[in-house]
């Protein structure tokens, strides 16, 4: 993915389990997909205080049809994964 290119978070998830899930189902649907998360929080198997947390964020043009996909997935989305698009991750400016 070209670094000009704005990424969106389109699921948030308390470890990375769900996460690589939810990236396999958008790159089976060849959607460029970037996993964002705290590095210590993966080192150490930490999910406290947002530590855990894992962004799953695409281009901003595969958004709508991410989110389409994801939604059609209900052990991988609800309705609060939503709104973590305002939620900032521990160590974010």
């Amino acid at each position: 993915m070209a670094d000009e290119q704005t990424l969106i978070t389109v699921y948030v998830s308390q470890g990375p389990l769900a996460a690589e899930v939810a990236k396999s189902k958008l790159d089976g649907a060849n959607i460029p997909v970037l996993l964002r998360y705290e590095a210590i929080g993966r080192v150490l198997g930490l999910t406290v205080d947002g530590l855990g947390a894992v962004r799953v964020q695409v281009p901003a043009e595969f958004e709508e049809q991410a989110r389409e996909l994801l939604q059609e997935s209900p052990e991988l989305y609800s309705p609060d994964d939503a709104q973590a698009d305002d939620q900032e991750l521990p160590g974010e400016a």
